[in-house]
């Protein structure tokens, strides 16, 4: 399983906005400004996060976005199942598929195991638990 860029630009986008909660409505091309992203593809992000209720735009001139709930109401897993589907990392097996022994054991001891953990990651953190998580006093340093 891999998070594509829409992933990544979707939880981006809802963590800025989470941010920005003071303000009545924020417009995308400062959150692409701010998060160094193309706000043509950011515009598409957001139509899917509105459309799974998560954010509301405001119309007009001087119109935005803001997030649809208060921010530690909206889950990072639902989010990335709004904006990729499933996060899991083989697909179950179909309907009336015999599955060999092997296979079996695979996907409970492995597979099922970490779809689990990924679950148990994303379904816990909130937009709130992520928000001023940033500190730039704390970046890495790095010595040649």
């Amino acid at each position: 399983m891999k998070i594509s860029s829409r992933g990544r630009y979707g939880i981006r986008l809802l963590i800025d906005l989470a941010e920005h909660t003071d303000l009545p409505h924020v417009s995308l091309a400062s959150v692409a400004e701010r998060q160094n992203i193309s706000i043509r593809y950011l515009e598409q992000v957001a139509v899917i996060l509105r459309r799974s209720g998560l954010i509301r735009s405001v119309k007009g001139a001087s119109g935005g976005y803001t997030l649809a709930r208060p921010p530690e109401e909206i889950f990072i897993g639902k989010a990335l199942r709004d904006l990729e589907g499933d996060m899991l990392v083989v697909d179950t097996p179909l309907p009336n598929t015999e599955e060999t022994k092997i296979q079996k054991c695979i996907r409970l001891t492995v597979y099922d195991r970490l779809n689990e953990r990924i679950a148990g990651v994303i379904d816990e953190k909130t937009l709130l638990s992520l928000v001023g998580t940033i500190d730039p006093d704390e970046s890495y340093m790095y010595f040649i």
